[in-house]
């Protein structure tokens, strides 16, 4: 097939917006910081929008390099005592019955835990039955936001490092937690406006309430990051339900498959799932292909616990020996990172880069509920949204940068190492990995002996990971039967 041209559609985003500066963070140390570190040059908004937030997580576990408490709850608390005219606003998705039993607890639901005059805490059901409110958008003034896949809570802190034995890396009560690599962005621009525009639309929808937007004020850009890229186009893609009067939004969905569809020669993507028959068939046909691309992914050797190894790991191992079935060319492999010491890295980044094109980082998964059923909100940035070919050669590069980056750091290996294989390979990434790997840090192929003994009753049903919004009745059916008989045995 012809690939095509257009990535970013009408379809595949809501809105097109220039960005000053564009970084991608790698890795909750970083962007803990960096989120401190912008919000303390707030003077009128803090907007935090997500899945979840800790009120008692420390942003700088190793030691704090930042003024203010280290406590999330306490340092949103010193901001506006600290700046007089200063709100913060926090959303958070209320926690749903399943994910309160992963959790080990009851759901609780509790609202203006935090609510001061200028601090405000509110929590999201603004979704359908079963549903979850799942972006994760931080806004500050308006001047820089944060948009990506980390969630300001418990078990996400960690360094590229990924140290077997991190102390750093631990949960509230001192246990030690599972290595995990994640990724988010920072803009600046016009697509932070947007993404404030967003934010708020999200919050008057989840509480009625009406937030003003912010006077403009001069760019905020946080010491410790470093820039992607300056002076380009993100096109921003959503994900939203049809409920309660907003209909159905698909973007993300559209943009995947465009992204798929016009691969020339690799498509890398990271995943926290495997689960989605639309976008499995879409990567299933271009494998078929005499000349299509190259696809590498990298997931989590498992999921999250018991409750979404039942339903996620399931899926995963049909669409994995779906794409194992449609490799007829040899180009395609899926992997998975271990430290040092052979110790899994839970990969929850969701990430998709398409040649050297195209980037995107956001919230959503390759599973069902990403599609049509969860909010999520993803970035890209696109060479072919640039009118000028120097404005297209910087975006390549930068794209080609971040992707082999992240490659390196599961491999542990440096950019030029990896840059170097490639060439070697004949520009052949996968081949390149291959050749990298090794004992210690590195990454670990998938095969179909390994995910065997993952199949589930439960694999594709309906309940765990529906792709739109529909009557709670229609989704009742035999595997929700059985997941609901599972859980009852578990907490016998």
């Amino acid at each position: 097939m012809d690939a095509l041209d257009a990535i970013v559609t009408p379809q595949s985003a809501w809105r097109v917006e220039h960005a000053d500066k564009l970084t991608v963070i790698v890795d909750a140390h970083a962007y803990f910081i960096a989120a401190k570190e912008a919000m303390i040059e707030a003077r009128q908004s803090v907007l935090l929008i997500g899945w979840d937030f800790d009120t008692r997580l420390p942003l700088e576990p190793t030691g704090a390099t930042v003024e203010g408490p280290n406590a999330l709850g306490e340092f949103l608390k010193w901001l506006p005592e600290r700046r007089k005219g200063l709100h913060v606003h926090l959303l958070k998705w209320d926690l749903g019955v399943f994910e309160g039993l992963e959790r080990g607890m009851l759901p609780i639901f509790i609202t203006d835990l935090l609510t001061k005059k200028d601090l405000t805490l509110k929590l999201d059901a603004a979704h359908p039955v079963g549903a979850a409110h799942h972006s994760k958008i931080v806004v500050i003034d308006d001047s820089i936001a944060f948009c990506g896949g980390i969630d300001m809570t418990a078990h996400r802190w960690d360094t590229p490092a990924h140290d077997d034995e991190d102390p750093a890396r631990v949960a509230l009560n001192g246990e030690p937690t599972q290595p995990w690599h994640d990724v988010t962005t920072a803009v600046t621009g016009d697509v932070a406006r947007a993404l404030g525009d967003l934010a708020r639309e999200r919050w008057r929808l989840a509480t009625g309430d009406i937030i003003p937007p912010p006077d403009p004020r001069e760019p905020i850009w946080p010491p410790s990051i470093k820039t992607t890229l300056t002076d380009t186009h993100v096109a921003i893609a959503r994900t939203y339900p049809d409920y309660n009067g907003h209909p159905e939004v698909r973007e993300v969905e559209a943009l995947y498959l465009n992204g798929i569809a016009a691969a020339k020669h690799t498509l890398y993507i990271e995943s926290q799932y495997l689960a989605s028959e639309t976008l499995t068939d879409a990567l299933a046909a271009r494998l078929g292909e005499e000349d299509g691309p190259e696809i590498v992914l990298v997931l989590p050797r498992t999921s999250e616990g018991w409750l979404r190894q039942k339903a996620m790991d399931g899926a995963r191992r049909e669409r994995l020996a779906q794409l194992w079935e449609a490799d007829v060319h040899g180009r395609f492999a899926a992997f998975y990172p271990v430290t040092e010491g052979g110790l899994p890295i839970y990969v929850h980044a969701k990430v998709m880069v398409v040649d050297d094109r195209a980037m995107r980082v956001g919230s959503s998964n390759l599973n069902n509920r990403s599609m049509g059923f969860d909010t999520e909100c993803d970035l890209m940035v696109d060479a072919g949204v640039c009118a000028d070919e120097d404005g297209r050669a910087r975006i390549r590069q930068a794209v080609l940068s971040v992707r082999d980056d992240l490659v390196g750091e599961h491999l542990w290996v440096k950019r030029e190492e990896l840059s170097e294989a490639i060439s070697v390979n004949g520009g052949s990434l996968l081949r390149a990995i291959e050749a990298l790997m090794g004992d210690g840090r590195t990454l670990r192929r998938f095969t179909p002996d390994l995910v065997d003994d993952e199949d589930s009753i439960i694999a594709d049903n309906a309940l765990a990971d529906p792709d739109a919004a529909e009557p709670l009745s229609i989704r009742l059916k035999d595997g929700t039967v059985a997941l609901v008989e599972q859980i009852a045995e578990r907490l016998r």
